[in-house]
């Protein structure tokens, strides 16, 4: 059975992406069949890029659902990939930091398929200036959403280098834990 991992960052390369994935390959010693897919979204702080990524993650996941029958599928956020991913199962990001309007939410005959989500550092917990909101409804407990203690995107801190922790081992472990307990 294999797992698709999709992670809503695009850049080449990426110390939280990269932690987690040697995390998650620890963890599963090639017990699973494993792809990764990178999603592809311009980020920035222009709220359309959620949209595309939103579009994207789901379009993937639908194009995967379907060559794949037995495949499932984790969907892993960061910041702004946090709001890509609350998105694309039904929980808009609108009113966040850098949030944007539901595009495309992955279909309800594919989402129990879906084993896990994992946010780091979502804008969606809200800075005091924003209502937060949570991953909810079917989705809820399979998702771990971490915030680091004092990061301003997510828990409302003043510590810019919280939001730029996640790549360490006290966020990418549990993360690794949590996805291959469900997979």
């Amino acid at each position: 059975m294999g797992t698709q991992f999709g992670v809503s960052d695009p850049p080449d390369s990426d110390p939280v992406y990269d932690a987690l994935v040697s995390a998650l390959d620890t963890r599963l010693g090639g017990s699973k069949t494993v792809s990764y897919y990178r999603v592809n979204y311009p980020a920035g702080l222009q709220p359309w890029s959620v949209s595309l990524g939103n579009w994207d993650l789901v379009r993937h996941i639908e194009a995967q659902a379907a060559a794949c029958p037995n495949q499932r599928f984790v969907a892993v956020g960061y910041s702004q990939g946090a709001n890509v991913v609350s998105n694309s199962v039904g929980v808009s990001s609108l009113g966040s930091l850098t949030g944007a309007p539901i595009v495309a939410v992955i279909p309800a005959n594919i989402a129990p398929r879906v084993a896990a989500l994992v946010l780091y550092g979502s804008p969606q917990r809200g800075l005091p200036l924003y209502k937060p909101t949570t991953i909810t409804g079917t989705y809820q407990a399979r998702t771990l959403d971490d915030c680091a203690t004092g990061d301003p995107a997510c828990g409302g801190g003043v510590d810019s280098a919280a939001h730029l922790s996640y790549s360490q081992p006290e966020h990418s472990l549990p993360a690794a834990d949590f996805i291959a307990a469900r997979v």
